[in-house]
């Protein structure tokens, strides 16, 4: 018997479990097929569990320096067992709570793997037989994979992705990690500051090469003084692995070198998953980006919507994966809605963390415009010389002739926080007068924003006058 449904989704992580919260929110009737776990990539083996173990990383390196503040705790050691453990602990809490929101919504979640038949129509092949579900509006949520590429030995038995490294039974001495995007980035902070050896491999001109330069650059400096080796413009060109240790060869500007680590972390990118879903049944060809979305997530099929990682539009994010099912939902029910990609958030959770929204300089200036900018470093921030954390800025970028806000960037603690308050801004179209003359709280962080647009036209005030 097929089941019938208003809309039905195939992926359950963040982009199709809250699109699926929203269409029944919304009155409608929900299928959702997931073929491993509720949550995901980013709540099962990403977003969720890495941030667990950066703050086992945070308490630990918090623990060596309690000294500082006063705090005789003896001499800290960090059992990897037990942050497991409690990152365990974390995800199945997380999982259970994302399946009871979807159970009590009334969404009906089937496990298994969905393939078109038609544009309106999926046979699901589920652990003990198979399914078929008519929907008259189908959302494709099936995010990502780790991307595969042709380096000699990087299938090898001591390469791990991200969720073989949160698995290993023990920390290894050293560990070679091939690429600086975010989740190389945050790999290598929470491997550095619990004392592994990290060697960090980008082959492009910088770390963080979607963010702005200013974030390179103050990740590398921190990520430098704390010990991590980096080497940029430099390729892995092979791994040859012993019984204890395996040898990483590089080509960079200095030449050719090899590096001898206990383990290798790939953290190169990420694939969609297009495969095996009968995509060509319903007149779909994905290219290596994936599936072809317009402003309101349709496909070039009526009736079937791609979202997240598998969508070709928009950055690989679990946030921007979520806001694209709230719009594809909404469209698909009859409501109006488009995705606006420019006050767009992203954040690397290293310690300390960064984050950026809107323009980078180098885009700016670009766009053709007139480009103004403000630094404000956290060392002349109260609240960050109070708890002893002031590596880090806040850089505001602006347009002169209108005073816009065109992009806020910042690395210091609990960036991923203090960036909604410039997402907001550009979001908003707002001035630098609307931003300065908004009150900020007093002693916070977030000063340093306000301190940053005043410093855009030499005016901030809590900086010392040569």
């Amino acid at each position: 018997m097929t089941i019938q449904a208003d809309i039905a989704i195939i992926g359950a992580g963040p982009g199709g479990y809250m699109a699926a919260l929203r269409a029944a929110q919304l009155g409608a009737k929900v299928v959702c097929i997931e073929k491993a776990r509720v949550g995901g990539v980013c709540l099962n083996e990403g977003c969720i569990p890495t941030k667990t173990m950066v703050r086992a990383a945070e308490i630990y390196d918090l623990a060596r320096q309690a000294a500082k503040y006063g705090v005789l705790t003896g001499t800290p050691t960090l059992d990897w067992a037990k942050a497991q453990q409690r990152m365990n602990t974390v995800v199945e809490q997380q999982v259970r709570g994302v399946g009871m929101l979807l159970s009590r919504a009334g969404v009906q979640v089937l496990e298994g793997e969905a393939t078109f038949a038609r544009p309106d129509l999926l046979a699901v092949r589920l652990e003990d037989g198979q399914e078929t579900v008519q929907a008259d509006r189908i959302i494709i949520a099936t995010g990502s994979r780790n991307a595969q590429v042709p380096i000699p030995g990087l299938d090898g038995p001591r390469v791990v992705d991200h969720l073989g490294a949160l698995r290993m039974p023990a920390l290894p001495e050293s560990i070679c990690i091939i690429g600086a995007g975010a989740i190389g980035l945050e790999f290598a902070s929470i491997f550095q500051t619990v004392g592994v050896e990290v060697t960090l491999v980008e082959m492009l001109p910088r770390i963080a090469p979607l963010m702005d330069v200013s974030i390179s650059e103050g990740l590398e400096w921190s990520l430098g003084r704390r010990g991590c080796e980096i080497l940029t413009s430099t390729r892995v060109t092979g791994i040859v692995h012993g019984a204890d240790s395996c040898a990483v060869s590089v080509s960079g500007p200095d030449g050719d070198r090899t590096i001898d680590v206990g383990m290798v972390l790939s953290a190169i990118g990420r694939s969609p998953n297009v495969e095996n879903l009968g995509l060509e049944t319903v007149g779909l060809r994905p290219t290596r980006r994936g599936i072809a979305v317009d402003q309101r997530l349709r496909t070039a099929t009526p009736g079937v919507y791609a979202i997240g990682d598998v969508a070709a539009e928009g950055p690989m994010l679990a946030h921007v994966a979520s806001h694209q099912g709230l719009v594809a939902v909404a469209d698909a029910l009859g409501h109006p809605a488009t995705m606006d990609y420019t006050a767009v958030p992203s954040c690397i959770f290293t310690l300390p963390e960064a984050g950026g929204v809107g323009l980078s300089e180098d885009e700016a200036r670009a766009a053709g415009h007139q480009v103004a900018t403000g630094i404000f470093s956290l060392a002349n921030n109260g609240k960050a010389v109070a708890y002893g954390d002031t590596d880090g800025f806040v850089k505001v970028i602006a347009d002169k002739e209108s005073d816009a806000v065109l992009g806020v960037h910042i690395v210091g603690p609990h960036a991923s926080d203090l960036i909604l308050e410039g997402t907001l801004a550009i979001a908003l179209e707002s001035t630098l007068d609307e931003v300065e003359q908004t009150i900020h709280p007093h002693p916070t962080l977030g000063e340093a924003i306000s301190e940053a647009v005043m410093a855009v036209r030499g005016r901030a005030l809590n900086v010392p006058q040569s």
